[in-house]
């Protein structure tokens, strides 16, 4: 007689959670304690059209009543429209299957949406907090993991990065809720029946801004890598997540609009560069608002973009002008734009100088919008030209091209010093052809003047200086320009 007494009270309390009857759909009656201005309101109302939610027999919604974990299970399921047939057992000893939360519970289970305590229960009539409300959320809607290294928490009671804390960082990310003050979000403090409604509410709708793109849809199994730091980060941001509510491979990428505009997103399954076209996918991104709601958009293209090299100047007169030519000699520019620099990365100093409290700067960046050899001429203010080869190469996935940089330098010359005689050198055979080496006669200084490319080492049979091995002679080409080096080979004992 108790336990049948029980399940009637467990039905009861289930029909007072849940929606009364499919009637209140398509009434006009408002519950009596949720006023229209309420922040709430909205969220109730909409989800009670929907028969998502319910209110109590005589009318009341009661927001402030606080709201279980069997309750928020059940809410959940049918708010995500999961299956709760053929379920599986989910073990916990206080959901038994004539509990009316229980096939909510054992299908969010079975996803690994939900868990129990360690010692065997579920606990299906204790309050919900709002940490527990943030995970289920998150793991229910396949919400975008945000990383604890990468993006801050503002709650000094969300730090750890562990557990809750980046499924809280998540929502409030997205925006889906706040915290109860701009520095707290007290995770132990359970959530009430109308901050629940407003929570499930925005989850609906910050997911459906959110396009998910997965490995599996490209015959894949995981992402290797993905474009998530680039500069439109400001429209957009990626964010990895995961096969499993708990971890596992990254085999889907989250596209959050921030704002409008346009960028771009690359992603593949190999870390090589330029692997075959069915490795990696490219796209634009465009993000438009649509009545009132962001919108993204996913554009495949094989475009590169215009991309920025960095020439190294340091140590030289600064740079008065640059003139750009392909390498067969047909000029480009006269007048080349371009941006002065201390970073040696060509993602920097795109469109502003950037120079140290003197004025000086090791690099100047100029932009190549089509791949190919070319050359570019630097006038230095002392009246110095020096040419540059340079080299755009397509470097599939990326959207930008790689360069190769080569600062024509057709000759060089080496001094051993005078300190002691290094004796006789010999240079291998064939050496001519590389380059003309010479020595000043009675002493210990070295020419060379390139010839093609190659390398030769010369060798230093009577030498008594410590450590030198030898010397090295590089020449490389790229076109007409020739770039030569000697330099001694030292024995570094590592």
């Amino acid at each position: 007689m108790r336990k049948k007494l029980l399940m009637i009270i467990g039905a009861l309390l289930l029909l007072c959670s849940l929606p009364l009857s499919g009637t209140f759909a398509t009434s006009t009656k408002h519950f009596s304690d949720v006023p229209p201005l309420k922040h709430f309101a909205e969220a109730v109302y909409d989800l009670a059209e929907r028969n998502i939610i319910g209110g109590y027999p005589d009318g009341t919604f009661k927001p402030g009543n606080s709201i279980t974990r069997g309750q928020a299970a059940a809410i959940i399921a049918k708010l995500i429209k999961l299956d709760t047939s053929k379920l599986k057992d989910p073990g916990f000893k206080d959901v038994p299957k004539a509990n009316g939360y229980y096939k909510a519970i054992a299908a969010m289970a079975e996803k690994s949406i939900i868990s129990g305590y360690g010692d065997g229960r579920f606990g299906p009539n204790d309050p919900i907090t709002r940490a527990q409300m943030a995970s289920i959320l998150v793991k229910a809607f396949d919400l975008p993991r945000y990383n604890f290294n990468s993006y801050k928490s503002p709650f000094e009671d969300v730090h750890r990065g562990v557990g809750h804390d980046p499924n809280i960082l998540t929502i409030y990310r997205l925006g889906i809720t706040t915290g109860t003050s701009p520095d707290r979000f007290s995770p132990n403090t359970s959530i009430t029946r109308g901050q629940a409604a407003k929570m499930m509410k925005a989850t609906e709708e910050a997911k459906s801004q959110i396009v998910t793109v997965k490995a599996s849809d490209f015959g894949w199994d995981q992402f290797k890598m993905y474009d998530s730091n680039h500069k439109d980060t400001g429209i957009y941001q990626a964010v990895e997540g995961k096969n499993k509510p708990t971890g596992g491979v990254t085999d889907r990428i989250h596209l959050v609009p921030l704002k409008e505009g346009d960028g771009t997103f690359k992603a593949a399954l190999v870390y090589s560069g330029n692997p075959d076209k069915k490795f990696y996918r490219k796209y634009y991104v465009h993000v438009k608002e649509v009545n009132g709601k962001l919108k993204l958009k996913l554009e495949r293209t094989e475009d590169f973009l215009p991309s920025p090299v960095a020439i190294g100047v340091e140590n030289k007169e600064p740079v008065q002008n640059i003139s750009l030519s392909t390498m067969d000699g047909k000029k480009i520019t006269d007048n080349m734009k371009f941006t002065k620099c201390l970073s040696f990365s060509p993602s920097d100093c795109v469109d502003n100088d950037e120079t140290d409290s003197e004025g000086k700067y090791r690099n100047v960046h100029i932009v190549i919008d089509q791949p190919g050899r070319y050359i570019a001429t630097i006038r230095f203010e002392d009246g110095k030209e020096v040419r540059y080869g340079l080299e755009a190469v397509s470097s599939a996935p990326s959207f930008k091209f790689s360069f190769k940089v080569l600062e024509e330098r057709p000759n060089a010359s080496l001094d051993l010093g005078a300190n002691y005689d290094i004796g006789k050198h010999i240079l291998p055979k064939g050496s001519e052809q590389i380059a003309e080496i010479t020595r000043d006669e009675g002493s210990n200084m070295f020419h060379v003047v390139g010839k093609k490319a190659g390398a030769v080492e010369i060798k230093l049979p009577d030498h008594k200086k410590l450590d030198l091995m030898g010397l090295h002679v590089r020449v490389q080409e790229m076109g007409p320009i020739i770039q030569v080096e000697i330099y001694e080979l030292m024995d570094t004992h590592m």
